[in-house]
């Protein structure tokens, strides 16, 4: 199938840049012909998010979204809370020492995917093409080296390779420009950023993990438009990461907690940190008489303004969190999103008024840096090396006293500081910590990652080949085990990897075993295994979380 533009990938960013597109050339008086294709069984299945969002992006979009009776936005930030917990207790930060980049005033509560929703819809009605359960699975090249599209995955290809006998065969989707919006870590925005070289030169990317619960909470416990972060336990000083809670819409509260990639200890679960921050005496009872309605989770980019890598490549770009736009210190991404797919979809308009194809769309590269989104990131961009290098305490201090020099007098006296290694470079051995234990869970405040999953409707076809690929199926047992306790049973919050040994008393015979159909697409194995030995890939399309309102 042949259009002007494919876009992979019905996020933010994927939908804005089709939107804007299509605006641009019914301004022109044009008709070009623009397809999207989403993984996700419906637009909104994948996407996760906090989410407090700040309007900018759908301000310069759709400015008329506040009139509109769907508007997926109802809940306006009321009050800031930012806390330092300590175990026994903690202590709120006062708001005057919060650089103002930082407080959400004008900003909404509500979910993303259902601002996805309200986009898709948007763009639906100016013609543009959406195919929610198709995955991207490759990356079309012309012979001179330049993207032409990509191809959708086969579907009903057995575990053994057979073809079954649904078997349908995938299609190409070509395009005159091809724009990767597929989020953090996406499987073919890793394949164009590898074969383009396009982070050389900038600092390695940075990942959180992000994991969240929605609840619905007793009326007594709700205080509408309520934002509250939180730093502190029960992290260590040396492990990055931080809480959210928000109050929005019908008593609803969604509650998360961003562990950051780069932390040290093998034997930390960041699922099981975010369910023993729950029972902090500062926030326990928020959930009393409440709840738990919806689970997911999802890897974060954290590298910031120094590890965006180049935009551009002959025949396309990377749009939203596949380039990396999320602001760390606040905590916000989905407006950077969308203003990048709009940056890029100017320079694709102007490509297709020229009559140009599968060339490099430069002005979008040339471009961010001084656009909003270039504003937004350039000022916090010491924040996260800054964390990284000297711990929770003093680099939260430091990054302050950063963000505050920025502020007032539009520098800062570090200059750009360099994230120094990529996350999975970054655990120790087991000899050199010392190993987490973690309290059972009440199944009321927390709960085991199996009861999770099932909250995230979580599916995928069993039969089929396993998306997520082991280089050396050996290594997890005769490397990563005996070095780390093999950490992909920790770190995964969907309880993917297991450890399994054929005399459980003796700790004998260990084998691997992966639960793929459990996998939530949050992409944290493809980033943080320490032998860089899994890769993950999209499943036949329509497979993974079904999030309804997250």
């Amino acid at each position: 199938m042949e259009f002007d533009v494919v876009v992979v990938g019905a996020g933010p960013a994927g939908l804005a840049a089709a939107i804007s597109i299509k605006q641009r050339a019914a301004a022109r008086g044009e008709e070009v012909s623009v397809v999207v294709v989403e993984k996700g069984a419906e637009v909104g299945a994948h996407i996760l998010s906090g989410a407090v969002i700040d309007p900018a992006g759908l301000d310069a979009l759709v400015p008329d979204w506040r009139q509109d009776d769907a508007r997926p936005l109802s809940t306006p930030v009321r009050e800031d809370r930012f806390l330092h917990l300590t175990e026994a207790g903690g202590s709120r930060v006062p708001g005057f020492l919060m650089p103002k980049l930082l407080h959400n005033d004008g900003a909404f509560i509500g979910s993303l995917g259902n601002v996805c929703r309200f986009l898709a819809t948007r763009a639906e009605a100016l013609g543009v093409e959406i195919y929610p359960g198709f995955a991207a699975t490759e990356v079309l090249y012309d012979a001179a080296g330049a993207v032409t599209g990509i191809a959708t995955g086969d579907m009903g290809i057995a575990r053994d390779g057979h073809h079954k006998a649904e078997f349908t065969r995938g299609m190409e989707l070509h395009a005159r420009y091809t724009l990767f919006a597929e989020g953090a870590r996406g499987s073919l925005s890793k394949q164009v950023i590898a074969r383009y070289e396009l982070d050389a030169g900038r600092s390695p990317q940075k990942f959180g993990l992000g994991i969240k619960e929605l609840w619905q909470i007793a009326p007594d416990k709700f205080e509408s438009g309520l934002v509250q972060h939180s730093f502190g336990w029960p992290l260590d000083n040396r492990t990055g990461g931080g809480s959210f809670l928000y109050h929005f819409e019908d008593h609803f509260v969604a509650v998360g907690f961003v562990v950051h990639l780069d932390y040290s200890n093998p034997t930390l679960s960041p699922f099981e940190e975010f369910q023993r921050f729950k029972t902090h005496p500062m926030i326990r009872d928020t959930f009393a008489g409440g709840k738990r309605i919806a689970y997911g989770a999802r890897a974060i980019t954290e590298g910031g303004w120094q590890a965006v890598p180049k935009l551009v490549f002959p025949g396309g770009a990377l749009v939203g969190c596949a380039a990396g736009f999320v602001n760390v210190p606040r905590i916000k991404g989905s407006h950077n999103a969308i203003l990048s797919g709009m940056l890029a979809a100017e320079a694709v308009d102007q490509a297709l008024a020229e009559g140009r194809s599968h060339d490099t769309l430069t002005p979008y590269e040339e471009g961010w840096r001084d656009s909003p989104v270039g504003r937004d990131l350039k000022p916090v961009r010491n924040v996260k090396p800054l964390w990284s290098r000297f711990g929770t305490r003093l680099g939260i201090a430091l990054g302050g006293a950063d963000m505050w020099s920025n502020t007032l007098f539009g520098w800062s006296p570090l200059g750009t500081l360099a994230h120094r290694k990529r996350d999975c470079d970054s655990l120790k051995p087991l000899s050199e910590v010392t190993p987490i234990a973690y309290p059972k869970p009440d199944g009321v405040l927390t709960f085991d990652r199996l009861s999770s999953v099932f909250l995230s409707n979580t599916n995928h076809e069993e039969d089929q080949p396993s998306h997520l690929r082991l280089a050396d199926p050996d290594i997890p047992v005769t490397q990563n085990l005996p070095r780390y306790g093999e950490p992909a049973r920790l770190y995964c919050p969907a309880g993917v990897y297991e450890i399994v040994y054929g005399d459980e008393a003796a700790k004998s015979d260990p084998r691997f075993v992966v639960n793929a159909q459990n996998c939530v697409h949050c992409k944290t194995c493809d980033i943080k295994d320490p032998a860089r030995n899994i890769t993950w890939v999209p499943p036949e399309g329509g497979g993974g979380p079904v999030y309804p309102n997250m």
